[in-house]
């Protein structure tokens, strides 16, 4: 009998934007996209968040300009929507059931994952047995969180994220904690991005694969797809 196959997806519980009235949140087509391709590729996909329950999701990413076919799924999936809607608190997740896990973006993370010890506790357990790490847009912030229990983790790592001039684009750096690409450097990663913002860019690292923005969901949740694959039991 085949070994099930399952991955953890961590959404942030986080929905307000500092000095401003603008909420935030989890970006839906950065959890929708990758979803769907864990769930072709024939894994399953638990989703867990800080504070359990229903994530917030950024208004932003519900605009129809931003909706996608996966989004549309999404939203006439009553089985997705109800774990989305009972996320698992992750003080109760262990790494052990997973072969590996994903971190959305929208800004959310970038106050709770990038600083909350049981994203670092989890995070850590993944790259002790092994197993790979996945993050796009914002969701690299979980990797910030690693750094309390490992400060040199990200000591040469290849690494992207939400570049700070698309911060600058979309005119939220004003509004929150600190600008990733410039933590991610502060940290010692190697940071690339794409050579023209909001294009797709995946980077890996070993068993790290993180995406660029919005566009790099699908792709990110792909490439960490083919290193599920691939490894064997061996540390990041």
């Amino acid at each position: 009998m085949e070994k099930k196959r399952n991955i953890l997806m961590i959404l942030s519980s986080h929905d307000r934007m500092d000095g401003t009235d603008s909420k935030t949140g989890v970006w839906l087509g950065e959890m929708t996209e990758p979803y769907y391709k864990f769930e072709e590729a024939g894994y399953e996909v638990l989703l867990a968040s800080p504070l359990g329950g229903e994530p917030p999701l950024d208004p932003m990413s519900k605009l129809t300009e931003h909706l996608t076919s996966d989004n549309r799924k999404f939203l006439d999936d009553e089985n997705a929507q109800l774990r989305f809607k009972n996320t698992v608190q992750l003080e109760s997740v262990q790494s052990s059931p997973f072969d590996g896990v994903f971190i959305p973006g929208g800004h959310g993370p970038l106050w709770d994952l990038a600083r909350h010890p049981e994203v670092a506790r989890l995070l850590m357990e993944f790259i002790k047995e092994g197993k790979p790490i996945g993050a796009v847009c914002h969701g690299p912030a979980a990797l910030v969180a690693l750094t309390q229990t490992d400060p040199d983790f990200l000591v040469g790592k290849q690494v992207t994220a939400f570049t700070n001039m698309e911060e600058t684009l979309v005119m939220r750096s004003d509004h929150i904690p600190f600008k990733l690409e410039s933590r991610l450097k502060e940290l010692g990663a190697s940071f690339s991005s794409a050579p023209v913002p909001f294009i797709a860019h995946v980077v890996r690292d070993g068993n790290l694969v993180t995406g660029q923005n919005p566009l790099s969901a699908g792709p990110t949740a792909t490439k960490l797809v083919e290193v599920l694959q691939e490894i064997s039991p061996k540390d990041i």
